[in-house]
């Protein structure tokens, strides 16, 4: 074969194989993910793992037709909104926001782009949703407690620990948004018939004070912690349970993943399967084009007791459902 066919040849195979790449990369469903928790947490690789082997089983593969940005924010609130401004420069089709402070710096910048939120318990009253039957606008997704679950943290308690009169309810207000006002107005309403006083624990996102804010409220006795969720905690969950191991308060959870760490016990949805944190996602990207015309409910989520192991006396409530 003379040199110039074969040079002309090999431009043309590379042309075609150029074009083929580019019609390949055209074709790619762009999808983005933004969360609180930190890459390297066992709960995020549990939900992601789920999500994926889900796309792919609904024909979305991130080796054919489908391409996904990750990005973590530990906890950290000084990264939410530049992660947010670099996930969005990517231009995915939808975007997967977790928690409620995540979704309010995605809210501000990817206001052309549809989002699905997560791990959010008062979708309204940050102002995502217009209602639970008709989000409006360009976000929906997963109503994740409703306020009166706090009822049964604190119930729960009571009946383990008859003597508490004090409750810290733990939470960090920069991270949890409206959700740290959500939990004790209801706390408020279904404290007097239990004889508990609620005392909301405000905390920063650094260990040093999470120890203190415990520390302090532990110092007068017949206390118990209700830790609803909330990023900081939950990305700091070791910190705060070893703490109230350390200073003998019983301590309600909202998720399993706390209780598989070692905490006392937890009533909320069960992390398990993830399946509540996986439909919305997967229903939006299907259809993300017409996101801002879905009717997509906020469900309901299943809820359930777990304990620790050595807690093995409530074995007989961790059937409970609401």
């Amino acid at each position: 074969m003379r040199r110039r066919n074969f040079i002309a040849g090999l431009a043309s195979t590379t042309a075609a194989l150029s074009l083929a790449g580019s019609a390949q990369a055209d074709s790619l469903r762009r999808l983005g993910v933004l969360m609180s928790f930190a890459a390297d947490d066992p709960d995020a690789k549990a939900r992601l793992a789920a999500f994926q082997q889900e796309l792919e089983r609904l024909g979305w593969s991130q080796q054919s037709n489908l391409h996904i940005e990750y990005r973590f924010a530990a906890a950290r609130i000084d990264q939410y909104v530049p992660l947010a401004k670099e996930l969005v420069a990517l231009k995915p089709e939808v975007i997967l926001a977790q928690s409620t402070q995540i979704t309010t710096a995605l809210k501000q910048e990817a206001r052309g782009i549809p989002i699905v939120f997560t791990n959010v318990s008062d979708p309204i009253g940050a102002g995502f949703i217009t209602s639970l039957a008709r989000p409006g606008g360009n976000l929906t997704g997963v109503l994740q407690y409703e306020a009166g679950i706090v009822g049964k943290w604190l119930a729960m308690l009571k009946e383990i620990a008859p003597h508490l009169t004090r409750i810290a309810l733990v939470g960090n207000p920069k991270t949890s948004g409206s959700a740290f006002d959500y939990f004790p107005r209801s706390a408020e309403v279904a404290a007097p018939p239990l004889a508990i006083k609620i005392v909301p624990t405000p905390v920063e996102s650094v260990d040093a004070d999470i120890d203190h804010a415990i520390e302090s409220f532990a110092a007068a006795p017949n206390g118990g912690l209700v830790v609803p969720p909330d990023s900081t905690t939950i990305v700091r969950r070791d910190l705060v349970i070893a703490l109230a191991a350390r200073y003998r308060l019983p301590a309600v959870y909202p998720f399993r993943v706390f209780v598989d760490a070692g905490g006392l016990m937890c009533y909320g949805n069960d992390g398990s399967s993830h399946i509540d944190w996986l439909r919305p996602m997967l229903t939006a990207f299907c259809t993300a084009q017409n996101l801002v015309n879905c009717q997509y409910k906020c469900r309901p989520t299943i809820k359930r007791l777990s304990i620790s192991r050595p807690q093995k006396r409530l074995a007989s409530m961790c059937h409970r459902r609401c």
